[in-house]
């Protein structure tokens, strides 16, 4: 259930209580893609730096080590050792990223695994099935990602196809979730909004899918080339047409920028690759902007990665010393930097969540972009 508990206009700051505990909104989920963050970091990592929900990837667990075998090892939460919120991506986003390697029918998707070429085939009911056997707190419904560009026609038949799909995920999560040996039987289910570039097929499929009483509404197909521009014109578009009562999460996004934006104008869930992708090749990031730590001037630094910084990193170890460790080719570089960039995430989402409180959201976005542009 997700309670708004103060708005500023489109500015929204909640709770979302779920049968794995409450999370606090607007929040930045840790993607842990394969049931781990790369980068060597734990599920106790993840307590320490403040991390509220983890996602995990269908597609990927579906094929290793399966869902079969997580669900008898107890579910995901007991495999992963996580007691806090998951959520689970439908894995349609990654189907669709084999573009080489599929075929899109009514039923749902075949493909070939990007493991060994076995032919899979995925469609919403399976999608839910994976999900369930996985036991997460949240699933996502099985939609199509649309490439971009695509064309009015194709994005137009698309769409109508992913609320289709969505009406089958609907009717078979209802179906697991009554089942006496289900893994989470309150799992939980958002749409996705699709509809390319296009504004008013986003709106229209945003008012379809806004009748489904969902427990949440994604925006997805964005963060895939089009220019940021593009990008807050469709959440601008969109948001006001998705249910004010539930939550709104906006996937695959992205720089610290766009979370400000994309918060100002009313979402709540965000996930990203990012900060750890950028941290495991020593790229972090600051409150001054980010920072490359293999540049050659960071070798006699002694200053940690971020002055005032409280992550377990820069409370421990110098830029000099993360220097070398990446020179050397040593693991733990890796996962020192991918433990800062997850903590600067986590609490910038905590930043902006007392901001809200204190009715400084604007004030505060203005100050930190004015300060990682002056230096990026």
């Amino acid at each position: 259930m997700y309670k708004l508990l103060k708005k500023s206009g489109k500015v929204r700051r909640g709770e979302f209580t779920t049968t794995h505990g409450t999370i606090q909104t607007p929040v930045f989920m840790n993607v842990g893609t394969q049931a781990a963050i790369k980068g060597a970091v734990s599920s106790m990592d993840l307590k320490e730096i403040n991390c509220q929900v983890e996602l995990s990837n269908t597609y990927h667990l579906h094929l290793r080590p399966s869902d079969k075998v997580i669900r008898q090892m107890g579910g995901l939460h007991k495999f992963m050792n996580w007691d806090r919120p998951i959520l689970t991506d439908s894995g349609g986003f990654q189907v669709f990223s084999l573009s080489a390697m599929r075929k899109i029918k009514e039923e749902g998707v075949y493909f070939n695994s990007h493991i060994d070429g076995k032919k899979i085939f995925m469609g919403p009911e399976e999608s839910m099935q994976i999900q369930s056997n996985l036991g997460s707190t949240i699933a996502m419904a099985f939609d199509e990602c649309v490439p971009n560009p695509s064309t009015r026609e194709y994005v137009v038949e698309s769409v109508a196809r992913t609320t289709r799909w969505l009406e089958r995920c609907v009717t078979e999560m209802d179906r697991l979730n009554s089942l006496p040996d289900t893994v989470n039987n309150k799992q939980m289910l958002f749409g996705i909004n699709q509809g390319g570039t296009y504004e008013d097929i986003r709106i229209e499929h945003a008012k379809t899918i806004s009748k489904m009483n969902l427990d949440g509404y994604a925006i997805g197909g964005l963060a895939v080339g089009e220019s940021h521009e593009d990008m807050y014109r469709i959440i601008d578009a969109v948001v006001p047409h998705l249910p004010q009562d539930k939550p709104i999460y906006l996937m695959g996004v992205g720089y610290p920028s766009n979370i400000l934006e994309a918060v100002s104008r009313g979402v709540d869930f965000f996930d990203c690759v990012l900060p750890a992708r950028n941290g495991r090749h020593g790229h972090v990031f600051t409150k001054d902007g980010k920072i490359n730590i293999m540049n050659a001037k960071f070798e006699l630094d002694a200053a940690p990665i971020d002055e005032g910084c409280q992550c377990p990193t820069c409370k421990n170890y110098t830029r000099s010393y993360i220097r070398h460790l990446f020179k050397a080719k040593e693991m733990l570089a890796m996962r020192l930097c991918v433990l800062h960039n997850l903590y600067f995430y986590n609490k910038l989402m905590e930043d902006i969540r007392a901001a809200i409180d204190n009715d400084c959201f604007e004030e505060f976005k203005e100050e930190k972009l004015a300060q990682w542009n002056e230096k990026v």
